[in-house]
């Protein structure tokens, strides 16, 4: 079984006319503001679903800063979870400085939605503020054994929209600040697997976290999905498109290409997300 670990869809309002959301949501005008970048719908995620061959899909919105904004795009993904109930898995998404973040969480998750994300700091990095934001919705994810997904991303190299000013040490704080939450880290976690080298304590703090593949093709060589298996362990990591950022066709095609065992590259692209998601 191929499960896509991370894909975005919008509600059509926003699909239609992003302009009027550009304004008021910086997050959104970072990430959206080019005509280029494309949002999709449900129908359009399950056509490409297809034609890849994925089996399922991990799906959500966008971490809006507005309440009416979120609860739109969550009801979108409880729809389409509803909609496609073997295909499609969805995760409540809202900023986490709203103040109906925990009360959003609450209603989407009885909803039928499986977790939380991708939740993202993308103007400051995950700091100590907000690591104490994140707290109540965290104690729900816990307590209800389910996933959260954190944008994170590699702290040096080429700028690109997205790209937000985190660093190893806050990814790092993060994992010890809430050690009994199933965090998936996206785009790799920005490395920060290659700690679980050291020979004190990183090891243990970092064993709750999974890391997925988001825009890896423009990211990373290839060679990192051997790597990343070998330093953060076979079970961690998690194929994720992000499309429609990329379809998942090319990350299936490079993974056929550059992992060589067989049963590493069925963990990759579906076993670890099926326990994960306890499937």
């Amino acid at each position: 079984m191929i499960i896509d670990f991370h894909t975005h869809i919008f509600h059509d309002e926003v699909i239609h006319n992003r302009a009027p959301h550009l304004a008021e949501e910086p997050e959104f005008a970072l990430l959206y503001e080019s005509p280029k970048s494309m949002m999709i719908g449900a129908d359009a995620l399950i056509a490409v679903m297809d034609e890849g061959g994925v089996d399922k899909s991990v799906v959500f919105g966008f971490p809006w800063r507005d309440e009416t904004r979120y609860r739109a795009n969550n009801d979108a993904v409880i729809e389409a979870v509803r909609t496609y109930p073997d295909r499609l898995i969805g995760m409540a998404c809202f900023d986490l400085g709203s103040p109906g973040a925990a009360a959003e969480t609450t209603r989407c998750l009885k909803a039928g939605l499986q977790g939380v994300g991708e939740l993202a700091f993308y103007k400051s990095g995950i700091d100590e503020e907000a690591l104490d934001v994140m707290a109540p919705v965290m104690r729900l994810c816990q307590d209800a054994d389910l996933p959260v997904i954190i944008h994170t991303n590699e702290p040096v190299g080429h700028y690109y929209p997205g790209k937000t000013p985190i660093t190893l040490g806050q990814i790092y704080n993060l994992a010890a600040r809430y050690p009994d939450n199933r965090i998936v880290l996206c785009h790799w976690g920005g490395g920060i697997f290659f700690f679980n080298l050291l020979k004190k304590q990183a090891k243990e703090v970092l064993k709750n976290l999974w890391f997925d593949t988001a825009a890896s093709p423009y990211l990373f060589d290839p060679a990192i999905y051997e790597k990343a298996a070998e330093l953060a362990g076979e079970d961690r990591i998690l194929f994720g498109s992000d499309f429609p950022l990329l379809k998942p066709a090319r990350y299936i095609k490079e993974i056929n290409a550059h992992v060589t065992d067989e049963a590493l590259k069925q963990k990759i692209l579906g076993g670890n997300a099926a326990a994960v998601l306890r499937l």
